[in-house]
């Protein structure tokens, strides 16, 4: 064995209680750590890779010098940038176990990890109101998530044309048409990775100063639509949290015909709220949905998780022919259900926050960042909201000259004490601060609105 392998193998208890201790005092630094460091202090370049590395200790050592002092605290409570969750205690610990344990979960010829991830999904199923006629798959985030849902919507329009795209390809299809109000950019992506073009998303008309679809246009969009078609509807959009009225789309499906996926990435988790429920009401009538894990669930980077009704479909899309694997079979082994052949055990985090706090405790994660970002929105001063606090994003721009230099500015002077994301709504850039971090509290609301104030005198007077 390698010198340095050998001498850190011996050593590994020490190293692994420093590296420990190195976590602990990041995690108890968040707090007062920049949200976003200065981003002109770049490291030294490290120059080529050395022949004898020095083992553990010595990486250990240069991450501490170069790395960790310029990593942001997106773990933090104040980093209200892109739908950012942080890692619950729980979760954490389920993620140091998955790197321990290093398991590749996809085959049942070593089952165990596939038995946790289908347990895990069932509670996923319950916490967001789905029925049992959805079956679910972990993937790696959001953007894989809509991909899968999309690739089985793609076989679907095959099964209803005759054609079997998985073996004759795209091609067979024909032109495809998918309609939505406010698809998020991950929709146009995974149509271009599946052969389906970006150009097959039609944009539907939203009702009028909303990001929900107008459901009256819709019908008409798809009384106008030659054949089966793909629509998806949106359970939270990025700029302003809007949901179309997933039951009224489910009902035109009865009389169109088409694959519904919603695609509910951090919406889906109003399900958990009383207040909000009724905002995913009809959730269960999609074909397939998207959820985002890494984002409102707060378990690590990266986690998400597909659910559909047609996992015949799913196998049909993702099946993968070799020797030394299981047939399908009525239940498929999780290597014949996504682009993956192997993926580590990221079930296993989410297992552990749904193990340790329940319903219950994800409940108040939720409400706490929904009280959060109402409470943000009513206390900015001498900002403009742009839309009504919904769940859990706030959109505003400066009252007056809002141009993104000015907006980009704000931010950038802003960043140490919090960091948000910007956007454009209704013509004008803005910027969007939002709330799925399970520490953030009432104080890290008065420092947000406090700082946003400051700086917002600062810039009227430079």
């Amino acid at each position: 064995m390698y010198p340095d392998l050998a001498a850190d193998l011996d050593q590994l208890p020490a190293l692994l209680e420093e590296a420990r201790q190195r976590a602990v005092g990041f995690l108890a630094g968040l707090d007062d750590r920049p949200v976003i460091p200065r981003q002109a202090d770049r490291p030294t370049p490290a120059g080529p890779l050395q022949e004898n590395g020095g083992g553990l200790r010595a990486a250990l050592a240069e991450f501490d010098e170069r790395w960790e002092p310029r990593l942001s605290a997106s773990a933090g409570p104040r980093y209200f940038g892109f739908v950012t969750g942080g890692a619950t205690p729980a979760a954490l610990v389920g993620d140091w176990l998955t790197a321990t344990a290093d398991q590749n979960s996809n085959s049942s010829l070593d089952p165990a990890g596939q038995h946790l991830e289908r347990e895990t999904v069932g509670w996923l199923r319950e916490l967001f109101g789905l029925s049992s006629a959805h079956s679910g798959t972990f993937v790696s985030g959001a953007t894989m998530s809509n991909t899968v849902g999309l690739a089985v919507a793609r076989e679907w329009l095959g099964e209803r044309l005759g054609v079997d795209v998985a073996e004759d390809g795209v091609a067979a299809l024909g032109r495809v048409r998918v309609l939505s109000g406010s698809a998020h950019s991950s929709v146009s992506k995974a149509l271009s990775v599946l052969g389906l073009g970006r150009t097959a998303l039609t944009a539907v008309p939203n009702l009028p100063g909303r990001e929900a679809v107008d459901v009256a246009a819709l019908e008409r969009a798809l009384a106008e639509t030659d054949g089966p078609c793909i629509v998806v509807a949106n359970a939270g959009t990025v700029n302003t949290v809007d949901f179309d009225d997933l039951s009224a789309i489910a009902a035109l499906r009865e009389q169109y015909g088409f694959w519904l996926h919603v695609d509910a990435a951090f919406g889906a988790f109003a399900a958990l709220s009383p207040e909000h429920a009724q905002l995913v009401a009809g959730l269960d009538r999609a074909d397939s949905v998207c959820v985002d894990l890494h984002k409102w669930l707060n378990v690590p980077y990266d986690s998400a998780v597909q659910f559909t009704r047609r996992r015949d479909l799913q196998a049909r899309v993702f099946q993968n022919a070799a020797a030394y694997l299981g047939p399908i079979g009525e239940h498929p082994d999780l290597v014949h259900l996504t682009p993956e052949n192997s993926h580590r055990l990221r079930a296993l985090a989410a297992w552990f926050t749904l193990r340790a706090y329940g319903r219950a405790g994800h409940r108040e994660i939720v409400e706490r960042c929904t009280t959060g970002a109402r409470a943000l929105g009513e206390a900015i001063d001498g900002l403009r909201l742009l839309a009504p606090v919904r769940l859990n994003v706030v959109c505003f721009t400066l009252a007056g000259d809002p141009t993104p230099d000015r907006l980009a500015a704000l931010a950038a002077e802003l960043s140490g004490e919090a960091f948000l994301t910007p956007t454009r709504y209704a013509g004008l850039p803005a910027l969007r601060a939002a709330f799925s971090n399970w520490r953030t509290t009432e104080a890290d609301v008065r420092r947000t609105a406090e700082a946003l104030a400051g700086t917002v005198r600062k810039l009227g007077t430079d």
